[in-house]
């Protein structure tokens, strides 16, 4: 998972959703298993630093189809593209799980054509029981994890253990840590700590994450999602909240840096993997999942990018001395699916992004 993520977007669809109706003829067409890919071309839209740097190469070297990679910074980004109404010329777009709920309610994203990805079956099964689209009819999970607190062990005289030691520190914490800035993740540590969903839409409940984090930014060195893990390797942060990943980059630098999911739980981060609906080229797209689904190309994303995926034989095949020195890469399916997974909260959205507005600007 790269740079998240803002809600915003998930807003503007219901704004488009008659335009995108009316967008390109192809979103109708049907996908024809027989079709020859090699005449057809992908053009795919993912974070930057997130996939093999010779993905591309590799998939025409294998299938014939070429292939341009665009990147882009944010959920924001891409879906401000897909969502004006126009061809975004994007065959296959990466997405976090809840954005990819949001775009298939608005009929932007094509029906996976499962005859054409038979390496779906190196999934979990865990997999395929995500809220936000079960049974992946829409898209395929292409990563996971989950957010925690990652903190540094030989500045703390304490080890962390609940969202309670981040929203209400110590004093001699206080001014050393950070939280994350966007809608959905800034609310979560207080949404946990005081026992509501991470999906709440109950007015009197948002008005207590209100209360707690407007108590909580005083003590705060920043809301930061960018570089937080930075702080922490330079020591300028003690603790901050982040996404495992994330931490996992200021572990290689510094292995005094440690990350705990708080005892009140946490999320269950999906980026997944989806096809336009608007695409020409559906039938190389799915062949392009399924590539990304070989354990062996799977298999690059966790030992290099340091997240886990949802690929079993992938996972498996894991030097384990990875493992040994970023611990939260073991954390298995069956945990992560004891967290909560983020889901689309439609209009609702606009009151967690006053929120958080609000409160940063406060």
């Amino acid at each position: 998972m790269r740079t998240r993520r803002s809600a915003h977007a998930v807003l503007a669809l219901a704004a488009v959703a008659v335009l995108t109706a009316c967008a390109s003829g192809t979103a109708t067409d049907p996908i024809d298993p027989d079709a020859d890919i090699t005449e057809q071309t992908l053009t795919v839209s993912i974070w930057a630093d997130y996939y093999p740097a010779d993905l591309a190469e590799r998939f025409e070297a294998e299938t014939g189809v070429p292939v341009t990679i665009v990147n882009h910074t944010t959920n924001e980004d891409v879906m401000a593209k897909l969502t004006t109404g126009a061809d975004s010329g994007i065959d296959v777009a990466f997405v976090s799980g809840q954005y990819a709920q949001a775009l298939a309610e608005q009929g932007l994203l094509a029906e996976l054509e499962k005859s054409l990805i038979p390496n779906e079956s190196n999934l979990y099964p865990e997999a395929s029981e995500l809220a936000y689209d079960p049974g992946n009819v829409y898209s395929l999970p292409y990563a996971w994890g989950t957010t925690g607190l990652c903190y540094r062990t030989d500045l703390l005289d304490f080890e962390p253990t609940s969202w309670g030691d981040l929203l209400n520190p110590a004093p001699e914490v206080a001014g050393t840590t950070t939280m994350l800035a966007t809608e959905r993740w800034m609310t979560l540590p207080a949404q946990k700590f005081l026992g509501f969903s991470i999906n709440t839409t109950d007015p009197d409940e948002l008005a207590q994450i209100r209360a707690q984090l407007e108590a909580t930014k005083p003590t705060l060195l920043a809301f930061d999602d960018t570089t937080f893990y930075e702080k922490v390797v330079t020591g300028e942060a003690t603790m901050v909240q982040a996404w495992d990943g994330w931490c996992n980059y200021g572990i290689a630098e510094d292995p005094n840096i440690s990350f705990v999911l708080p005892e009140e739980g946490s999320d269950l981060w999906v980026d997944t993997m989806t096809v336009l609906a608007s695409s020409p080229n559906k039938e190389a797209a799915m062949a392009f999942l399924n590539f990304i689904l070989e354990p062996e190309i799977h298999g690059w994303v966790a030992e290099n990018i340091l997240y886990k995926v949802p690929n079993a034989p992938a996972m498996e095949a894991l030097d384990p001395s990875i493992i040994d020195a970023f611990p939260n890469m073991g954390i298995t399916p069956a945990e992560l699916l004891e967290q909560e997974v983020a889901i689309d909260l439609g209009e609702f959205t606009v009151e967690y992004s006053r929120l958080v507005t609000e409160i940063q600007a406060g």
